[in-house]
């Protein structure tokens, strides 16, 4: 049984983008582009999650219309939109990506972030494994240019860092790897959206 993840062959360099998509917006499909681009990805997965542990519940609007909404958005064949951690029992993204792992090993998969969560990766359950299984793009976003890259986890493997000019090659580097990427910004956010803004 494979949960409903996309197809995937031996070799792929496969970006994953967990979140809410609570909803799903141009600023997603931003990030998407920017991953692909600067990490020469051949793909990125949009992993939509059941639900956020950071976050209120009672915000958040049913999988299958967030799915849904993300498949709209998601105007790129190299992109798929999946929701397959609520099949699999998992609840934290270091439960899903070891899940993963293990069952896509020929592949090549980066985590990818916003500035934003960087702020806040050292309160995820195990953040040091999650940087330990797979190496870790993290792309800016207006307002954390500055304060991200000093944030606790950035601290914590600074000297696992990046050059951002060596940012194609993450793909292929042994975990822990990260790499933080500067260049245009998206100003939206779903909370904004959700807020009516």
């Amino acid at each position: 049984m494979n949960h409903g993840l996309p197809p995937a062959a031996p070799g792929l360099r496969i970006g994953l983008y967990g979140g809410s998509f609570n909803p799903a917006h141009a600023g997603h499909l931003h990030v998407s582009r920017t991953a692909l681009r600067r990490l020469r990805l051949d793909r990125i997965w949009w992993l939509v999650t059941p639900g956020n542990p950071l976050k209120d519940p009672g915000q958040l609007a049913p999988l299958a219309e967030r799915m849904a909404q993300a498949r709209r958005v998601a105007r790129d064949p190299r992109i798929a939109v999946t929701g397959f951690e609520a099949t699999t029992g998992r609840h934290f993204t270091v439960e899903t990506l070891t899940w993963l792992s293990l069952r896509r090993p020929a592949c090549h998969f980066v985590w990818i972030m916003g500035a934003d969560s960087l702020g806040n990766f050292h309160r995820w359950r195990r953040f040091a494994a999650i940087a330990a299984l797979m190496p870790v793009a993290v792309i800016d976003r207006p307002g954390y240019t500055l304060t991200a890259p000093n944030a606790r986890a950035a601290r914590r493997f600074a000297g696992t860092r990046l050059p951002e000019h060596a940012a194609s090659a993450l793909a292929m580097r042994a975990p822990p790897a990260w790499v933080y990427l500067h260049g245009p910004r998206s100003e939206l956010s779903s909370t904004a959206i959700r807020a009516g803004g």
